[in-house]
């Protein structure tokens, strides 16, 4: 998948021509409304000619594969369609093989090499029993050889809308996390309009993980926290009552969310954490929490010293980083995961937790501040495609911030007042997936779902392979 950033003079037509592709691949994949209107410095995904398709109006599974001439178990095996009859329009179909004609002078070694896929592989996938028997013009499967990693993707949204996001975009989840359950002061839990939600997990072969919070009202309770982390017998309750919720509503983990808990009670939260797990593990269910980004152990703030990064990567199955909200709605105009920042967090966490049991967080969002900033005011959350339409509609180019790996722009509005908008685009997202293989990570973990950002499905599906239950 090639990233094209656009300039003064392009159209839809003549980048088309530079990348020897049709207008409607790079139309649909980046689900663009008008094929007229670009925005300069606006990223562009253009997928690969023969390697990768993006679904058009009319397209059925069957026409597909005499397109590319590739049977269509391998396309449903290797695209992990659980309904190959429900394709939508912008969705990328990868393909397992391309093809390599041989040309004089060529050696499988020399093909290994140069698309960076290994020599056994290119012998298996063409039954080459001789790798010195090749000869021009003879054809050569190169295969399509993508990381597995583990997905997860919080949901706030437990209606109609949210249901039909995860019947469509379910392929590319390990993990669903509905927000949320919260803890009560008696240690039972309250109730969640979740079974939608479960219901498209479970059509997308997806695990759906119950969230449990300190939440009250529209805010974490450190106090809620304290209550339940310092009493054995409501933490009993508790534990009692998330089993009976889980078991009836058919999830297969849970994922705690213990924010703003008061430093005195960090080793309550541990100790708490291993007697879930205790009663967890023996049924099958993964337990998991969600941690503040810190940068080092002794950080101070509610917000971090009661996470302790080492107890919780040797007790639970795998944790969440929040690496994002560096640009908060309450605060100055930033990049919502500068990757700077995220790189000084993660620096930090694999020096105490195991590499494969971290998911990197990712926003799927972007805030519209305006400026001057003044203390006390909010930026309006936008998404990645509100984001290019509002710069086109006000006629302003988008630039990237190259140390935080972010693109931004800036503009008046109809009243005078200027604003400042940081967001999300294909690049963005191609630096954290570089990232993530960088510190060998487990996966990533988005935050949130609602938020319309079409090239993002399409970039990790080009990269990458979920990893779903058995």
């Amino acid at each position: 998948m090639n990233i094209y950033v656009v300039k003064s003079g392009d159209t839809l037509w003549s980048i088309s021509r530079q990348f020897n592709t049709e207008i409607s691949q790079i139309s649909y994949g980046n689900q663009l409304k008008n094929v007229n209107i670009l925005v300069i410095g606006q990223s562009l995904l253009i997928p690969e000619k023969n390697k990768e398709y993006i679904v058009q109006p009319g397209d059925t599974l069957s026409a597909i594969s005499q397109k590319v001439n590739i049977g269509i178990q391998e396309l449903i095996d290797f695209n992990q369609l659980t309904n190959p009859s429900r394709l939508y329009i912008g969705q990328l179909v990868v393909l397992p093989y391309y093809t390599h004609i041989v040309k004089k002078g060529d050696t499988l070694y020399t093909i290994s090499y140069n698309y960076k896929v290994s020599l056994q592989d290119i012998l298996n996938a063409n039954d080459i029993s001789n790798p010195s028997l090749i000869y021009p013009d003879q054809k050569i499967r190169i295969p399509n050889k993508r990381k597995t990693i583990e997905v997860n993707s919080y949901i706030t949204q437990t209606g109609a809308s949210g249901v039909a996001e995860v019947t469509g975009l379910g392929i590319y989840f390990t993990y669903l996390t509905p927000f949320t359950y919260s803890i009560k002061e008696d240690g039972s839990i309250s109730n969640l309009n979740d079974a939608g939600l479960i219901a498209a997990a479970e059509s997308n072969n997806v695990d759906p993980l119950l969230v449990l919070t300190n939440y009250s009202g529209s805010m974490f309770d450190s106090d809620l926290a304290a209550a339940i982390l310092r009493d054995e017998s409501l933490q009993e309750t508790l534990i009692a009552n998330l089993l009976k919720t889980m078991e009836t509503k058919g999830y297969k983990g849970v994922n705690f969310d213990f924010e703003y808990v008061y430093p005195q009670d960090r080793e309550h939260y541990n100790q708490f954490l291993r007697k879930v797990v205790k009663d967890f593990k023996p049924k099958g269910y993964k337990v998991s929490t969600a941690l503040a980004p810190k940068l080092k152990e002794e950080q101070k703030g509610l917000l971090y010293e009661a996470h302790d990064y080492k107890a919780h990567g040797e007790i639970v199955d795998f944790v969440v980083l929040m690496t994002y909200e560096w640009g908060w709605a309450g605060g100055r105009p930033w990049a919502i995961a500068p990757i700077n920042e995220v790189k000084k967090v993660l620096n930090y966490a694999v020096s105490v937790i195991p590499p494969d049991k971290i998911l990197m967080g990712v926003p799927l969002y972007g805030r519209d501040w305006k400026v001057p900033w003044v203390d006390g005011t909010f930026a309006k959350t936008v998404s990645p495609v509100e984001a290019v339409e509002m710069a086109g509609k006000y006629g302003v180019r988008i630039q990237y911030n190259t140390e935080y790996q972010a693109p931004f722009f800036r503009y008046w509005d109809e009243t005078g007042q200027q604003h400042e908008v940081w967001f999300e685009d294909s690049r963005s997202i191609q630096a954290k997936h570089k990232t993530l293989d960088e510190y060998k990570l487990r996966g990533l973990s988005y935050w949130v779902l609602g938020s319309a950002f079409p090239q993002n499905w399409v970039l990790q599906h080009a990269g990458y392979r979920v990893a779903k239950s058995e």
